[in-house]
C-alpha cells in the first residue's frame, strides 16, 4: 500500500490514462469513414500501430507505456507488476479509452460517426472463431511486448516502440476483416 502514496505511482497511472485516451482517439478516429467506399484496413492498422509505437516511446519511461489492458494483465501474471499498480493502470486505461471515445464523438460530425470505429465479426465468422483469432493475435502482441522489453536485450540497438507498433499493426491487418 506504500506504493499508492508515491508520486511515481500516480504519474504512471496518469500516463496510462493519457495514453489510452490518445490511443482510442487516434486509432478510432483513423477508422472512421470520411468518404464513401469500404473502410481502409491498412489505414486503420497503421493508425493503431503508429499510435501504439508513439505512446510507448513517449510514455514508456513513466509507466511502461502499456496502454492496452491485455499488456497490463500479462505483466501482472508474469509478476512484473504489482497488483495495486495493475489495478490503477486498468482503471486508468478504461477511463482513458472512454474519454478518448467521448472526445472523438464530440469532434466528429454526426454523418461521419457511424459506429465510431467499433468493429464487429464478419458475417461468416462465428463467435468461437472470432475469440480464437483474438486470443492468437493478443498472444502474438503480448509476446512481442515481452521480447521487446526484455532486459537481456540491452545490447540491441533501437527501441521497443517500433516492434511493438509493428506487432499491433500486423495484428490489425490480419484480424480487422
Amino acid at each position: 500500500m506504500r506504493e499508492l502514496r508515491s508520486s511515481s505511482f500516480w504519474r504512471a497511472v496518469l500516463a496510462e490514462f493519457l495514453g489510452s485516451l490518445l490511443y482510442a482517439l487516434l486509432g478510432l478516429g483513423a477508422s472512421l469513414r470520411w468518404a464513401p467506399g469500404p473502410p481502409s484496413v491498412l489505414g486503420a492498422a497503421l493508425a493503431f500501430g503508429l499510435a501504439q509505437a508513439t505512446l510507448v516511446q513517449a510514455l514508456g519511461h513513466v509507466s511502461g507505456g502499456h496502454v492496452n489492458p491485455a499488456i497490463t494483465l500479462a505483466f501482472l501474471l508474469a509478476s512484473q507488476l504489482s497488483l495495486p499498480r495493475a489495478l490503477g493502470y486498468l482503471l486508468a486505461q478504461l477511463l482513458g479509452a472512454l474519454a478518448g471515445a467521448g472526445v472523438l464523438y464530440g469532434v466528429t460530425p454526426a454523418p461521419v460517426r457511424g459506429t465510431l470505429g467499433l468493429s464487429a465479426l464478419h458475417p461468416g465468422v462465428g463467435p468461437g472463431q472470432g475469440t480464437v483469432v483474438e486470443l492468437l493475435l493478443t498472444a502474438q502482441f503480448v509476446l512481442c511486448v515481452f521480447a521487446s522489453f526484455d532486459d537481456r536485450h540491452d545490447g540491441r540497438p533501437g527501441s521497443a516502440a517500433l516492434p511493438v507498433g509493428f506487432s499491433l499493426a500486423l495484428g490489425h491487418l490480419f484480424g480487422v476483416r
